[in-house]
């Protein structure tokens, strides 16, 4: 349900860019066979890929499943999830290796219905690693994947202590293995005992071998909506999107009422989220992290004038929220989370963060000026030469001193000479009670700057 959601909510922000051309009308004739890869990790985005290619294999009424595989393993949790998908697939599925099935591999592969591998290809070393270290995991993921990669095995019909073996390299088995060494068999030996049909050259002959004479290959595509979502988990995007979602806050705090700042800053909150929620990367609580903390910053502007704990604490869960929810962490459980995945989220966040702090600064000033905001607010400068002049304020007051006499954000109120004026900044918020100095007489408030 959850997912259901999150897709309509992104399919009706990218409306105007995604157009769906499925066509069911021209099936194809003979029995179908349904081909998809598992190439690269093992993660929430391959977990989601497997779920929809099974999906649609079951939609377009497939014979039989054909998953070309070639990896090194990944996530044990969305391995669990993808063999668990496997085995209760009403379809036929069977695994090609083309060069590799290793760790979460190798329990992807056992779940399927047959095993087939090309020349030189390998299965098993399914030992539970540290993301991004190498080093085994802790006891209690061992046992875990032990005991899945038994009950796969017998759910299939393989032997499960061979595939237990794959695993804990302390099992001695006469003629597979010695203490010392988890199993990984080449294609003679994984035939020879039983983790391999056959060896094969191409998907074409494992569908001749199961006895298919009039049949039509359908290859898993990615539809328009999962390429659109697959765009915006390019780091670079994301990090794109961050800076839209800061600038827009701050604009519309700069220029309350106008609208368009917070509602591009609402639709890149939507285009960031989304893909890494469907995708099973972003939680709940990481999303509520980053709400909790865009909520305490509006406390800290309105409420509570300066700049303390509720600002620190805001800022803080805005960033933790756009970091973890780039990575599929367990609650702050980075056990199986590639460094470097860890790593490229944090510099994603902080330099877009960078970015779009200088970029306020350096236009916060100018914002009156640009076109887009003309409709909204008076960007023109009533100048002498054309006839206007100022019947509020005299030249006398420039370069006085005063105080702030409310909260400048960037406009307020200032206090010289107990006498209460009208004044803005140059684009800085300027505290209660902090010195000012009056840098400007023109129109009708005094253009002033902090006292440092």
């Amino acid at each position: 349900m959850k997912q259901f959601v999150a897709s309509l909510l992104f399919c009706l922000t990218m409306w105007p860019l995604v157009v769906f051309s499925q066509d069911g009308s021209n099936l194809p004739s003979g029995e179908i066979v349904y081909v998809f890869e598992i190439k690269g990790d093992i993660d929430p985005r391959m977990n989601r890929r497997v779920m929809l290619a099974l999906e649609e294999a079951k939609q377009k009424e497939a014979e039989m499943v054909i998953i070309h595989m070639d990896t090194y393993g990944g996530a044990v949790n969305d391995a669990d999830d993808i063999r668990t998908m496997i085995l209760e697939s009403k379809v036929p599925t069977h695994v090609f290796i083309d060069k590799d099935a290793a760790s979460a591999g190798a329990l992807i592969a056992i779940a399927s219905d047959s095993i087939y591998m090309a020349p030189g290809a390998s299965i098993g070393a399914a030992t539970v690693v540290i993301g991004g270290t190498g080093e085994a995991a802790p006891d209690k993921y061992q046992s875990y994947m032990r005991s899945i990669m038994r009950s796969t095995a017998e759910a299939q019909g393989r032997n499960p202590q061979i595939a237990e073996a794959m695993v804990d390299e302390s099992l001695v088995i006469d003629g597979v293995t010695a203490a010392g060494s988890v199993v990984t068999f080449s294609v003679s030996e994984a035939i020879k005992h039983g983790f391999c049909e056959a060896q094969v050259a191409s998907i074409e002959e494992i569908i001749q071998r199961q006895g298919f004479l009039d049949y039509e290959i359908i290859r898993h595509e990615m539809s328009t909506v999962e390429q659109v979502i697959a765009f915006f988990l390019n780091p670079m995007v994301s990090g794109f999107l961050i800076l839209i979602i800061f600038a827009g806050i701050y604009f519309e705090l700069q220029t309350p009422g106008v609208g368009f700042p917070i509602l591009a800053s609402i639709i890149a909150i939507v285009l960031y989220f989304t893909p890494y929620y469907l995708n099973g990367l972003a939680a709940n609580w990481e999303m509520i992290a980053f709400a909790v903390g865009v909520i305490l910053i509006l406390v800290e502007v309105f409420v509570i004038p300066g700049f303390g704990i509720f600002g620190i604490l805001g800022i803080t869960l805005v960033l933790l929220g756009l970091t973890l929810g780039m990575v599929p962490n367990e609650f702050f459980d980075f056990t199986f989370v590639p460094s470097g995945d860890l790593f490229l989220a944090l510099v994603t966040v902080v330099l877009a963060a960078i970015v779009a702090v200088s970029l306020i600064f350096a236009l916060a000033s100018k914002v009156n000026q640009w076109q887009m905001f003309n409709r909204f607010s008076l960007a023109d400068t009533q100048q002498r030469e054309a006839g206007y002049t100022s019947s509020v304020y005299s030249n006398m007051l420039l370069g006085r001193e005063g105080v702030a006499h409310t909260r400048l954000m960037p406009s307020g109120k200032i206090l010289i000479d107990d006498i209460i004026y009208d004044a803005y900044s140059r684009g800085e918020f300027i505290d209660k009670g902090e010195k000012v100095t009056v840098i400007s007489t023109e129109g009708t408030s005094l253009r002033v700057k902090k006292i440092v």
